[in-house]
């Protein structure tokens, strides 16, 4: 009979039912509001700019379904964040601090009412940093989230840029948990076929995020920074070894900003397990062992693990005592919880 373990999913997703007009509130477009389908009752139209920018099921916004379908799973426990086209980084600061509180207040809503069922993070308007500052300890100090996500660059900076230096400190004295999702990647005429914004530019996303944190000082200087990557760090493991190659063979252009070997660097990283291949979770674990592996499906959508955990459950050679840290206790450790509050 198959071993049960405690799984909680660090990587889902969830939206409001029922989001405000935000465009007809502020005057200009780009925000998504919702619409039932007109075919299938059942789902609903995520629209921007009078445009379906994606059908959703209703496990994308209630929480009872996601319940039962995690009774189906075996998931125990989601991290719930949202989705990253909300993150509304282009809006109008004070805009995007108010979606932000509303997308924030719901999470926070949803965790109180199961909370045995879900952990919270919230999304910060990181295009204002004193806003974004002030919502994440609101987040932390008042609604009780665990962290928050937030995206891979903002309006095209890199987020070891000077500008974002107050917001890591912020999130190292808190003590809390950063999720780093991919998000508006080139859709430019060469990937703008094949679904290649999804399949290249999200890996790419992430692996500029990391570089830049790590070639920034970012980590030199908070050394206790807790970041999660998403996709188990997009293709950045893939090119480790070039990332080291030019460290070392160029460190008057790569080495400028940081003190430490990328390697060393390397010991303070987070990913999720959402590989989808053996081979890659393979390289993951050879890299950074398994104490900062969580597991990742990117419920619910289609380019997620459908049945969380299933390739950490299937490798035969990795021990139970280490499919227990990637599939729940690395989790808890990072949000300094304790495994009986979710029994």
């Amino acid at each position: 009979m198959p071993q049960k373990y405690l799984k909680i999913d660090f990587h889902t997703h969830i939206l409001p039912e029922n989001i405000p007009d935000f465009e007809k509130k502020f005057g200009y477009g780009g925000f998504i509001k919702l619409q039932h389908n007109e075919k299938e009752a059942d789902k609903m139209d995520m629209i921007k700019d009078g445009k379906n920018f994606r059908t959703i099921e209703c496990n994308c916004y209630s929480p009872t379904k996601r319940i039962e379908e995690n009774e189906l799973t075996g998931v125990n426990v989601q991290v719930l964040s949202t989705v990253p086209v909300m993150f509304s980084y282009w809006a109008k600061p004070y805009d995007a601090l108010e979606v932000s509180v509303f997308l924030n207040d719901h999470i926070a809503d949803i965790v109180q009412q199961h909370p045995k069922k879900y952990i919270g993070l919230g999304t910060v308007p990181l295009q204002n940093i004193d806003y974004a500052i002030k919502e994440l300890k609101r987040c932390v100090k008042e609604l009780g989230l665990a962290g928050v996500q937030i995206g891979s660059h903002v309006n095209g900076t890199n987020l070891g840029e000077p500008v974002f230096e107050p917001f890591w400190k912020a999130v190292e004295e808190l003590d809390t948990v950063v999720f780093i999702h991919p998000w508006d990647m080139d859709q430019g005429s060469r990937n703008s076929k094949y679904w290649f914004p999804w399949l290249i530019g999200m890996p790419t996303e992430t692996t500029t995020s990391i570089c830049s944190l790590m070639f920034s000082g970012i980590y030199d200087r908070y050394p206790n920074l807790k970041i999660v990557y998403a996709h188990g760090g997009g293709s950045f493991l893939g090119t480790l070894g070039r990332i080291i190659h030019g460290y070392e063979c160029r460190p008057d252009l790569v080495a400028c900003d940081t003190v430490n070997h990328p390697l060393k660097t390397l010991k303070k990283l987070y990913f999720d397990s959402l590989v989808h291949d053996e081979d890659a979770l393979k390289l993951m674990i050879s890299k950074i062992g398994t104490d900062r592996i969580v597991l990742g499906s990117d419920y619910p959508f289609p380019l997620g693990e459908q049945m969380p955990g299933q390739l950490v459950e299937g490798c035969d050679w990795i021990s139970h005592e280490d499919k227990l840290k990637i599939l729940s206790q690395n989790a808890l450790k990072l949000f300094n919880l304790d495994a009986s509050k979710f029994v």
